[in-house]
């Protein structure tokens, strides 16, 4: 995680910042599907707590980064981001955790799965998981369209600051992890 590539959305009259941001991440994961050796991770430096704003930071050593850009993955975008050349990660830096948080708001999805791996009645099921622990998630996410159900689907995103030191392990398809870490400047 040495090295970085800044991407920031322009302003545009016809796409709002979501809906571009939305693309481009599509873009970035299909690209990280076929590159990607879990060594690249993303994150959002003008993310807010309603929205990721129009900065993407991809992080990984040069040669990850090199592979990753030798594919034609942002094609189309040209005209609605300014990127950067691969660069050198500051040495003032500190770390940030960007991780995928799931919704588990389907509550009868909750028991029906409760019930068959518990073999449990219908009633234990509502006891053990009460109307209580459905939840609106109020993170930023982007929408994307699964690309075997050919469905929409939010993936919410956490991103918030981890000790100094870097933690080595792999990164998701989407950038993502719940326990590795990028520079964060």
């Amino acid at each position: 995680m040495d090295h970085y590539l800044d991407i920031k959305l322009m302003e545009d009259p016809e796409f709002s910042a979501p809906i571009l941001m939305n693309a481009l991440f599509s873009k970035l994961h299909r690209a990280l599907v076929d590159v990607s050796q879990g060594d690249i991770g993303i994150s959002f430096p003008a993310m807010s707590s309603k929205c990721l704003g129009q900065h993407l930071r991809i992080h990984g050593s040069r040669a990850a980064l090199e592979r990753l850009e030798q594919l034609t993955w942002r094609k189309g975008l040209s005209d609605y981001a300014q990127v950067s050349d691969i660069l050198v990660v500051p040495n003032t830096s500190q770390h940030c955790l960007v991780s995928r948080v799931h919704a588990q708001s389907n509550l009868e999805s909750l028991r029906r799965r409760a019930m068959k791996r518990r073999s449990i009645s219908y009633e234990e099921a509502c006891l053990q998981i009460p109307e209580d622990l459905s939840k609106q998630l109020d993170f930023p996410f982007v929408q994307i369209k699964s690309q075997s159900t050919h469905q929409l689907f939010r993936l919410f995103i956490k991103q918030s600051l981890s000790p100094p030191l870097q933690a080595e392990s792999a990164f998701s398809k989407y950038g993502l992890s719940n326990t590795a870490t990028v520079p964060w400047f």
